[in-house]
C-alpha cells in the first residue's frame, strides 16, 4: 500500500510541475533591491541617486547588496515601470545589479514571480 501512495504522490507532483511549466513565461529586467526599485530612497526607481552620492557603493550591485543587507530590502525584478517580487532569493542572489532573463510564472495577487530559471540577458 505504501508503494502505491508514493507512486500516486510522484504522479501528482509531476503533473503539478508540468502544469506550472506550461504557464511559464519570460521576464526581462534588472535584479534590484526593493528600496531603490520602489522609490523608498530613490526618485527615479533606480540606483542613480545612490550611485552619484556613493553612499551605498559605486555600482548597482553594491547598492542592491547594501540595501538588502542593511536597510531591509528584498530582491526584485525591475522591468521598466513594473517591479516584481521574486520567490527564490537562493536562485537570484548573485545577479544583483545585472540585466537578466527569468523564466517563471506570475502570481498576480502579490505580483510575485515564481522563479524557475534565471540567466544573464545577452549584452549584444
Amino acid at each position: 500500500m505504501k508503494g502505491k501512495s508514493y507512486i500516486r504522490m510522484a504522479i501528482v507532483l509531476a503533473l503539478a510541475s508540468a502544469a506550472q511549466a506550461q504557464g511559464a513565461r519570460i521576464f526581462r529586467g534588472e535584479i534590484s533591491d526593493s528600496q531603490c526599485a520602489l522609490n523608498v530612497h530613490s526618485l527615479t526607481r533606480s540606483h542613480q541617486e545612490m550611485l552619484k552620492s556613493k553612499s551605498m557603493g559605486g555600482t548597482s550591485n553594491t547598492c542592491s547588496t547594501y540595501c538588502i543587507e542593511h536597510l531591509g530590502g528584498t530582491l526584485v525584478l525591475s522591468a521598466g515601470k513594473d517591479v516584481y517580487k521574486l520567490d527564490r532569493p537562493d536562485l537570484v542572489h548573485g545577479f544583483e545589479g545585472q540585466k537578466v532573463k527569468i523564466t517563471g510564472t506570475l502570481d498576480t495577487k502579490p505580483n510575485q514571480i515564481h522563479v524557475i530559471k534565471i540567466e544573464l540577458e545577452n549584452q549584444e
